[in-house]
């Protein structure tokens, strides 16, 4: 009984430690983000603080941090027919970027998985 009570335990913590559902949301690699960045379908959009920015960043990213995404979204507007790929560090705060884009109407969003870390481990260039 002790052992199925600490699945059970282990288990709720991995669901409350675990990002937001974000079923809903669509996932691009670090390499598809490249390509499509590459060739102009895409456009990566850096939703980390000002400090982390300024340590590491994506060649050609855009700078919006989370914080300041909801205010700053009709700068979007001007990449109408482009993919956006949000990113951060991980992918968790691009997640919660993809949503606010989906609620202010953007069917075009989607999110880095795993954020600059999977980009760096894909030996991907930065900045």
């Amino acid at each position: 009984m002790n052992k199925l009570f600490s699945i059970f335990l282990i288990s709720l913590f991995l669901i409350a430690c675990s990002p937001s559902d974000n079923s809903d949301i669509k996932q691009v690699s670090p390499m598809e983000s490249a390509g499509l960045q590459s060739n102009g379908f895409a456009v990566i959009i850096d939703v980390r603080t000002d400090k982390e920015w300024n340590q590491q960043r994506i060649p050609g990213a855009i700078h919006i941090p989370l914080d300041e995404l909801e205010s700053r979204v009709d700068e979007l507007k001007a990449f109408e027919g482009k993919q956006l790929i949000m990113q951060c560090a991980v992918g968790g705060r691009s997640s919660d970027a993809v949503e606010i884009l989906q609620q202010a109407g953007f069917n075009n969003a989607s999110n880095m998985d795993g954020g600059i870390v999977a980009w760096n481990k894909a030996k991907l260039p930065v900045e």
